[in-house]
């Protein structure tokens, strides 16, 4: 008996402005991550492990950046001749033509084609958030629960609350209560963005709502959508209790990165009932050369370390030179530290250069120092903690 049709959109157009330098040139789903990989890598991940092999890639901002990864799929086993990847973009003409003012706004520009598509169940998520999820089981909750809406929810610290859509969950399953981002969380228990949508139902409040909204735009799920599907008392909740964590602020991007450490991380990369998926041009085995310290940290193919790395992550192509000390840092892509220099509690984007005897961060105070892409740090210069250098 063939199981539910079910179409994945992967919501990939956001600009992630909280990520400061790292999304100035790349959109935030091409933000690399844990050394090889890019975060869009993990809903892609999660659609091929899920076995749903019809997944839509929605863009706009920096979409180059993000189309080059993508290429045609084939590292989700996308690239199909029915199905697999098709990536969206804003478009002119008629028919859901304009830029996409968020979530909800980029799924009803786009109702004309799922509509076509006549999935059974929609699934939208996210691609700003590192987790490994069967999306089997929301889509099995759904379809059990019989509501509009299924949403996973993860429990988070109170006091992070307010960056997410807020749940209240009363008896069994049934969302009651959904404050998107406020200012006072009544609870813990938020939206992980990932969503199983009944899609007739969804298309044709989304059509209601864009009459209502006019010129404003839809903007996102938590504007209009789901308050009104709750409020409708049509909103069922799926607990997620695995690893999950959303990576659009600096702090969190550089903590799930210390996640991936010790000798067992929080989240392990090398789980191999689960592995993440990527597109990465063949690199050589990473070279650790004598003299050298390499202390509980992960090292990409074509990195080099002639100098200390400590609780770091190093890209590929990333260079720490002889006399160098690299700690608490995160360093991306064909990035160098110079013999002499000290790197702490940074991160260094893709092909920044930190000049000979150069202090980049610090321990003191927490805040993160960050250096931008191709930036360079001259020899002898200091970038004190919390400090952005760019180009």
């Amino acid at each position: 008996m063939a199981g539910p049709r079910v179409l994945v959109l992967v919501m990939a157009g956001g600009a992630g402005s909280r990520l400061a330098l790292l999304t100035e040139e790349r959109a935030k789903p091409a933000v690399p991550f844990g050394g090889r990989f890019r975060l869009v890598d993990f809903p892609l991940s999660n659609c091929l492990h899920s076995g749903y092999p019809d997944v839509w890639v929605i863009e706009q901002y920096n979409p180059v950046s993000l189309a080059d990864h993508l290429a045609n799929g084939r590292p989700w086993d996308l690239d199909r001749t029915e199905g697999g990847l098709l990536v969206l973009h804003p478009h002119l003409g008629a028919g859901g033509a304009g830029w996409h003012q968020g979530t909800a706004d980029a799924v009803w520009r786009n109702a004309a084609l799922v509509r076509e598509q006549a999935p059974d169940v929609l699934v939208v998520v996210s691609a700003d958030a590192v987790y490994r999820m069967d999306y089997g089981d929301i889509v099995a909750a759904h379809l059990d629960g019989g509501g509009d809406v299924t949403m996973s929810v993860a429990t988070v610290a109170k006091e992070d609350a307010g960056r997410y859509g807020v749940v209240e969950v009363g008896d069994g399953d049934r969302i009651t209560s959904y404050s998107y981002k406020p200012d006072e969380p009544a609870s813990a228990q938020v939206s992980d963005e990932v969503f199983a949508f009944a899609p007739e139902a969804t298309l044709d409040l989304l059509d209601e709502l864009a009459e209502d909204a006019g010129d404003d735009g839809l903007e996102d799920f938590g504007t209009a959508l789901l308050p009104r599907l709750v409020e409708g008392g049509r909103a069922r909740a799926l607990p997620f209790d695995g690893y999950w964590r959303d990576v659009g602020t600096l702090p969190a991007y550089w903590s799930a990165h210390q996640d991936l450490l010790g000798a067992q991380p929080a989240f392990d990369l090398e789980d191999r009932s689960w592995p993440v998926r990527t597109r990465e041009a063949e690199r050589p085995p990473a070279r650790v050369l004598a003299g050298a310290s390499v202390g509980d940290s992960l090292l990409s193919g074509g990195a080099v370390v002639a100098g200390t790395v400590e609780r770091s992550i190093l890209s590929p192509g990333a260079v720490v030179e002889a006399g160098a000390v690299v700690r608490d840092a995160v360093v991306l892509h064909g990035a160098v530290v110079r013999a002499g220099a000290v790197v702490q509690r940074a991160i260094l984007d893709e092909e920044a250069a930190v000049g000979e005897g150069a202090r980049v961060g610090g321990t003191g105070g927490g805040d993160l120092t960050l250096v931008g892409h191709r930036a360079v740090v001259p020899p002898g210069a200091e970038v004190p903690p919390g400090e952005h250098r760019g180009r």
